[in-house]
């Protein structure tokens, strides 16, 4: 049997898996879902590969159903996915560790590795020019972008080399406070972002980066914000009314990020979409990190935290609870400021039909179940993030017309 064949069959096998689960997808929900621009802001893919096999493409063939994994070929067909910001994650701690930078870097270079083992599936992505193009021809336009500002080591030349390599967002902090940005899961230190906090925003707008608010403190998204001049993101992140959690985003912020004309990605993890779940994984951050300062050796804290995770379960909750979050956010922000960031591949639990990347189809019927159109479903999918995409390439453009020297300088 031919490997074009195999694939076939099994993407007949995972549309049929689909149409015979509860609550299955109907023909108009699939039909919608594929003639739209689905746009996924934050897939943990490169990370997984990473851990799971070595940052070794060789041994993770993503043209083969992947069974350690939430994402491989087969099921982003199935799912219609048009675009994706793959994430260039390194842990937070690399900053002490003085490694950030370079693992990085590597990671950034995995995603280019994956884009050049198969070229019939993936292009890179700089603009959202490119995205359209790209999901044209077929293929998945393939985005990077950087999840915590510990990726530059303090150097904005360093942002500038992620750029040129292909970075097109950066989410200020992860998991812990930096110097100049504080995290929503760590004791503040600039009240917000600092001068150089401030100085790496605009660097951002002036190279056409989105700002990423998930990760970070409340502060720090009001100052980024008010300092950005062009549209501010939360890639993976949901609505703190509905899930009281520090990694979500409060009313006030919403509408602020609709008034900037920003997009807030809804994020799958049960932990903190779930409102049971999210009362009861808090603290999570914070307990990693106390366990770690503790414990010296690495692998004995994190078999404690594998166990306060164990104590600490967490309800699954539904795909119902995600679009919770969407309406939250219509109704707050508008329906030009959601999309989706899955955070797939970067989290253990995701609720019932949201189990992979072959469901966002499930997303769409919940959004017609709901009494939404076809064009505010497609701005949810995908062309909301489109257009924040294009309004930043807009503003480094309009900028960098602004600093051109006049002719006979």
């Amino acid at each position: 049997m031919s490997r074009s064949l195999r694939l076939g069959l099994v993407y007949c096998m995972l549309i049929f898996g689909m149409a015979m689960a509860a609550d299955a997808p109907s023909t108009e929900a699939v039909d919608l879902t594929r003639r739209s621009l689905v746009f996924d802001g934050h897939n943990d893919l490169p990370w997984r590969v990473r851990k799971e096999f070595q940052g070794d493409w060789r041994r993770c063939d993503l043209a083969q159903p992947q069974v350690k994994l939430q994402t491989d070929i087969p099921r982003l067909r199935a799912g219609a996915l048009g675009a994706v910001f793959w994430s260039a994650y390194v842990p937070a701690d690399t900053d002490l560790a003085g490694t950030a930078l370079r693992d990085t870097l590597e990671q950034i270079d995995l995603i280019h590795q994956m884009i050049a083992r198969w070229p019939e599936t993936f292009e890179l992505a700089l603009s959202a020019d490119d995205v359209e193009r790209i999901r044209a021809s077929g293929k998945i336009a393939s985005l990077i972008g950087i999840e915590g500002g510990h990726s530059i080591q303090n150097s904005i030349g360093a942002l500038r080399q992620l750029h040129r390599l292909g970075a097109r967002y950066m989410t200020l902090t992860h998991s812990d406070t930096l110097s100049w940005a504080d995290a929503a899961t760590d004791e503040p230190r600039s009240g917000g972002l600092s001068e150089f906090g401030e100085d790496v925003v605009r660097e951002m707008n002036r190279l056409g980066m989105l700002v990423d608010i998930s990760h970070v403190s409340v502060d720090t998204m009001r100052d980024a914000l008010r300092v950005s001049t062009a549209p501010v993101i939360a890639s993976h992140s949901s609505a703190r009314a509905v899930a009281d959690h520090p990694r979500n985003v409060p009313d006030d912020v919403l509408r602020l990020i609709a008034k900037r004309d920003g997009v807030v990605m809804v994020n799958f993890f049960s932990g903190f979409v779930v409102p049971e779940s999210a009362a009861l994984r808090k603290d999570m951050f914070e307990v990693r990190r106390k366990l770690r300062a503790e414990l010296a050796d690495r692998a004995k804290a994190d078999a404690a935290y594998d166990r306060w995770l164990d104590e600490h379960p967490i309800v699954r909750g539904t795909i119902k609870n995600v679009v919770d979050h969407i309406d939250h956010i219509v109704k707050v922000a508008g329906i030009d400021h959601v999309g989706l960031g899955s955070d797939f591949d970067g989290v253990a639990m995701t609720p019932v039909g949201l189990e992979d990347v072959s469901s966002f189809p499930n997303i769409t019927q919940e959004l017609l179940n709901r009494g939404y159109s076809a064009e505010q479903i497609q701005k949810i999918l995908g062309l909301n993030t489109l257009r924040v995409l294009r309004r930043a390439g807009e503003v480094a453009a309009r900028e960098a017309t602004s600093h051109a020297k006049p002719k006979g300088e």
